[in-house]
Parts: structure tokens; C-alpha cells; sequence
């Protein structure tokens, strides 16, 4: 597997075009925080106007910036983009999770592939709405986290595999269980990170923490504490050899 931007990141922000930023604070504060890369996009309401206003807000400043379309009609066509990063979630009850939004984007537009990937997701918690929007079975225990895992990356080719607790912070055990799975695929991680040490704990196994309610709910000082979290356990993760 060649080598990929996320390779090298340890801390994601996800800015929701559906809610605001804490009174006071602005776009490049957040592009401020340290963070290695933003990404677009949330679950519910979005609208193609929602991700533009954002996306055109944090495109000034130089920070890796993608798109996470949700389904085909919100994804933005602006050169500020990275790239998008696009969600098919390997235990969706409705498939149109799984492949029916990519097979209709890929119907409707000319798709730049040469700036899409995909990411796997694996969704942990049952009462985020996201796991009511897709249907998902989240009765998954450590091994059955490892085994998608391991199906995403060995027969489907996935490149980032991404363990979402969406809400609640998740249990280390399953995180640390996809890792393990995992060979050259990078791992995301996502729920709940909230603090110093919520984002140490779970970059001890993630290669990539990614914080989304913090921002909204309690700024900018509060996701550097999260980077900080994130960089501190990488550098004292052991070489690999």
C-alpha cells in the first residue's frame, strides 16, 4: 500500500456544517489548534449550501481540508479540497450504506477518483444517530471489530478503517483489537474524545483520533488538549519495526 496522507496524522477535527462554533470563535481558530487535517461533514440536515459555507470559511488557511459527503447531493465541487473521504459502513442494516449512495453518485457525476477514498466504518455506539440512520448492528464484540477490520483491509482493499462510538467514548479493548487486525490500513477512531486523556487512551491504538462535538461544544482549547493527547502517544508508541 502506498504511502497516504493520514499515514502521518495523529489528530482529525470533523467540523458539522449543521451546528456552530462556540461563541466567539472562528474558523482559523480551529485551523489553529494544531490539528493535522479538518473534514467536512455530519449526519443529519445537511444540505449542499451547509458544507459550501464551511468549506469556503476553512479553505484560506493551511490545514488538509476534505470533504465527508454524506450522501451524493451535498458533495462540493471547490479546489480547496484534499480530496473526500467517504463513508460506506461495513455494518449498515441498509445497504444503501454500503454501496447504494456510492453506486447512485457514480451514476449522477463524474467522480474524481484520483482525490476519493472511501472509509470503512464500524459503528459502536446504538443510540448515536448515526447508527439509527444506517441501520447498524453494533452488538459487535472485540473480535468481530477485528474480523471487519481485517475484511476491509484484506478482501476489499480499504485503506482507512474507521471504529466510530459516535457520542460516547468507545471501550480501548475494541479499538486496540482493529489495530491489531490491521497491517498497513490506518486506523481511525471517533466518540467521545474529549480531554487530555481520552485522546491519549484512545491514540495509544488509533493511528488517527478524530474530534467532532468538542469543537461545536467547548472550543478550541479544549481539541488542542485533545492534539496534545494524540501527538503525546505517538511519540511514545515504539518504532516499529
Amino acid at each position: 500500500m502506498t504511502a497516504t496522507p493520514w499515514s502521518d496524522w495523529d489528530h482529525i477535527v470533523k467540523l458539522d456544517p449543521d451546528k456552530t462554533l462556540v461563541e466567539g470563535e472562528t474558523f482559523e481558530d480551529v485551523c489553529r489548534t494544531g490539528t493535522d487535517a479538518l473534514e467536512i461533514g455530519g449526519t443529519l440536515d445537511m444540505t449542499q449550501e451547509k458544507m459550501q459555507r464551511v468549506i469556503d470559511a476553512c479553505a484560506k488557511y493551511d490545514v488538509p481540508l476534505y470533504q465527508e459527503p454524506s450522501n451524493p447531493a451535498v458533495v462540493v465541487d471547490h479546489e480547496a479540497l484534499d480530496g473526500y473521504l467517504v463513508p460506506t459502513v461495513l455494518n449498515a442494516g441498509d445497504i444503501a450504506w454500503a454501496t447504494g449512495f456510492h453506486k447512485e453518485w457514480v451514476k449522477s457525476s463524474d467522480v474524481d477518483w484520483d482525490r476519493t477514498t472511501t472509509e470503512a466504518y464500524i459503528i459502536m455506539n446504538p443510540e448515536a444517530s448515526v447508527a439509527e440512520l444506517t441501520d447498524a448492528d453494533c452488538d459487535q464484540t472485540p473480535e468481530d471489530v477485528a474480523a471487519y477490520a481485517e475484511v476491509a483491509e484484506q478482501m476489499y482493499g480499504q485503506e482507512i478503517i474507521y471504529v466510530e462510538y459516535s457520542g460516547t467514548f468507545g471501550d480501548p479493548d475494541v479499538v486496540e483489537a482493529a489495530a491489531d487486525a490491521l497491517e498497513e490500513a490506518t486506523l481511525f477512531y471517533g466518540g467521545g474524545i474529549h480531554d487530555y486523556e481520552s485522546a491519549r487512551t484512545m491514540a495509544e491504538h488509533a493511528d488517527v483520533v478524530v474530534v467532532g462535538d468538542l469543537v461545536h461544544d467547548e472550543g478550541c482549547e479544549a481539541v488542542r488538549e485533545t492534539v496534545e493527547g494524540a501527538n503525546d502517544a505517538e511519540a511514545a508508541a515504539p518504532e516499529s519495526v
